[in-house]
């Protein structure tokens, strides 16, 4: 039987199991493949199961390894990172990342595209997916961040000012951005469209117009989970 699984450390909390089984009915086995040693993981992957997802902190790694043995889309050699790997029936592998799919599925169902501004915060994986998606779905895009390493990139401390132009703003950090605190409290630019990745502990949930991680989290399996299976899901 083709089984399927998770990677990553930790994982006890995810969620990924119960979407899975949700979208295919239980139909295949989908296990937590625990453990903070990746080369250990991707062994096991190899050798038991048809297809992973990779989160935290092994997406860059199995970049490279996919960058090596494997076959990755443009996407993903722009992002640097991949979250699906899946083993093909001429024993190759391939990568895709669904972070990114997700967020394009969402900016299109949502209207923005051309003429939309979106502001990213953060640059690390899901930050990346979210900015060539933003730039795929034909939007203005720009990213603060911490560390400034591409010239699109502004400091953190432009995110409140940003904010004025943004039709929506995707926040891939852990934590609170001085200045923008009130937005979870109804604060802010009045048409101002929020998307957060975090959904276990989210920042800025009271917005006016929200939409959680938990959507991108659904997004990412609408999209992502048929690369895996070769199924569309219908379930979710």
């Amino acid at each position: 039987m083709e089984k399927y699984g998770l990677i990553g450390h930790p994982i006890a909390h995810s969620g990924s199991p119960a979407l899975f089984a949700a979208a295919y009915g239980g139909r295949w086995p989908y296990d937590l493949i625990e453990g903070d040693d990746f080369e250990t993981s991707w062994q096991q992957f190899l050798n038991d199961y048809q297809a992973i997802n990779i989160t935290a902190p092994f997406k860059e790694k199995a970049f490279g390894k996919l960058v090596a043995d494997g076959v990755l889309d443009d996407v993903c050699q722009e992002i640097g990172a991949v979250n699906i790997a899946v083993r093909t029936a001429d024993g190759g592998l391939c990568g895709y990342n669904s972070d990114y799919l997700g967020v394009l599925k969402i900016l299109r169902e949502r209207g923005f595209g051309p003429g939309s501004t979106v502001v990213v915060a953060g640059f690390g994986g899901a930050g990346k997916a979210a900015f060539y998606a933003a730039r795929a779905a034909g939007c203005d895009a720009v990213v603060c961040n911490r560390t400034r390493h591409k010239p699109f990139i502004r400091p953190l401390e432009d995110l409140p000012v940003l904010l004025d132009v943004a039709d929506i703003l995707i926040y891939t950090l852990a934590f609170p951005v001085a200045g923008i605190d009130g937005l979870a409290d109804g604060a802010g630019p009045a048409g101002l469209t929020v998307l957060e990745a975090n959904y276990r502990t989210p920042c800025l949930a009271g917005c006016r117009h929200y939409i959680p991680g938990t959507e991108w989290l659904r997004a990412q399996a609408i999209t992502g989970y048929p690369l895996m299976t070769g199924c569309e899901v219908t379930r979710l």
